[in-house]
């Protein structure tokens, strides 16, 4: 059976991204791994349940920009289930005193997820659910 063994994303600031989500979402950080000869480092971070998401940084290629929070063709979000409705509450307002753009204030959805949607540092959405 298939199973999805981690995603990644490029940033322009790996100890920014990184400390946002071991401090929100308590995630663990591995060791950096650099390699000099093609201007890369990665640090992989791991949540409970064993979801991996690996956070890139390159000195070798030009990175598109979006707006933060745009929406576009690809992966969209990151949904992270924090366990429950009172979490998503608490956390929402967390990330949000802490400066970070929250675009979606918790609800309850359509197709019955309680969610709310803050962006991380690079402007990446996070969905926060139960």
């Amino acid at each position: 059976m298939a199973r999805v063994e981690h995603v990644a994303v490029w940033t322009g600031d790996i100890d920014r991204l990184r400390d946002f989500y071991v401090r929100f979402f308590g995630a663990r950080a591995g060791g950096p791994y650099r390699n000099p000869a093609h201007a890369f480092e990665s640090c992989f971070l791991e949540f409970d349940g064993g979801a991996r998401l690996e956070i890139m940084c390159t000195g070798q290629l030009e990175l598109a920009e979006a707006a933060p929070g745009a929406q576009r063709r690809g992966l969209t979000h990151l949904a992270i289930a924090v366990g429950s409705e009172d979490r998503v509450d608490a956390l929402t307002r967390e990330i949000a005193a802490a400066g970070h753009r929250v675009l979606d204030e918790p609800r309850r959805t359509g197709d019955g997820y309680y969610e709310s949607v803050v962006l991380d540092p690079d402007g990446n959405r996070i969905e926060l659910t139960v």
